[in-house]
């Protein structure tokens, strides 16, 4: 076998190989690829052979991979998966490609998605494919090319482009502010507070930053700012909200600031490209008009 043939398996035993991998399993394996589990067997020992290493470690109850499967089986999702995207790509007949991106629940809605039209217009040979993330990732594992994240720049073999910066104040209904007597920050820790799972520490931070004692009582917990935001206008109480992502309550009136200073948080929003998709033209051409649009409203960042 010619050097060149050798490192081009097939791609049959290539699949075989990350279903295995990701399965643990070639029963589970076979079930998934609609093949029996010799002929999955068949396909790994193919790949064994041709590479002369050992892929996987077996034994009379468990499969797992070895050292070396480990690191094949990464560049082997990674390959297929723009194998798959590069198929779909053809059968769509988009020629600039696909954009697979993770976003925020609340930001991708609130703020992300009213400008998402303009993108279309402007680049119809690109389609999005949007799935909801809250954290960190595998890009790879994933198949994903780009995400929006809130944090720090610090995504590991990853670049980071700095979109929105993030201002926090407390806010509450009109109707539960009326006839409490709040004055001063102080007042807001005798109120029911809202909690964000994903903040655990907003409140103790913020109170800090007023140079006050954080309340230890209890409070609702949610786990998206939307939804904090209309417990909030149902007059359940006060929550710690980025201006960012309520806006347009604020500008009806539907939520209002209660007394005490915006903070800006530590974390921002970020665009977040893995290193080996900074060249994919749809990334490219998405990063470039975001940043067009954040230059065209700065108003939206302002509290």
């Amino acid at each position: 076998m010619s050097v060149q043939r050798r490192l081009l398996p097939n791609t049959g035993a290539l699949a075989a190989f990350e279903a295995v991998a990701r399965l643990g399993s070639f029963t589970a394996a076979a079930q998934e690829l609609d093949l029996t589990q010799g002929a999955v067997s068949r396909q790994i020992k193919l790949l064994e052979d041709q590479f002369g290493r050992r892929l996987f470690e077996r034994d009379s109850r468990n499969v797992r991979l070895s050292v070396a499967g480990e690191i094949y089986a990464e560049a082997v999702r990674s390959a297929l998966g723009q194998l798959r995207d590069a198929a779909l790509g053809l059968m769509s007949n988009r020629h600039s490609g696909i954009l697979n991106l993770a976003i925020l629940p609340t930001f991708g809605t609130r703020w992300l998605m009213p400008l998402i039209p303009n993108f279309v217009e402007n680049n119809p040979d690109i389609t999005i494919n949007f799935v909801s993330r809250v954290g960190r990732f595998d890009f790879i594992r994933e198949r994903l090319d780009a995400a929006i994240h809130y944090g720090l720049p610090d995504w590991p073999d990853a670049d980071s482009t700095l979109l929105v910066r993030e201002t926090v104040a407390p806010v509450a209904s009109p109707e539960f502010l009326a006839g409490r007597a709040i004055a001063t920050p102080a007042d807001i820790g005798r109120l029911p507070l809202l909690h964000m799972a994903t903040r655990p520490g907003a409140w103790t931070e913020w109170f800090e930053y007023e140079g006050l004692s954080a309340p230890t009582g209890p409070g609702m917990q949610f786990e998206q700012f939307g939804t904090a935001a209309q417990a909030c206008m149902a007059g359940l109480g006060v929550a710690l909200l980025p201006q960012v992502l309520i806006a347009g309550e604020l500008q009806r009136g539907q939520l209002v600031p209660t007394p005490g200073r915006p903070m800006e948080s530590r974390g921002a929003y970020y665009l977040v490209v893995p290193h080996d998709k900074r060249g994919h033209p749809p990334v490219a051409s998405f990063r470039d008009w975001l940043l067009r649009q954040l230059d065209k409203e700065p108003a939206v960042l302002a509290w």
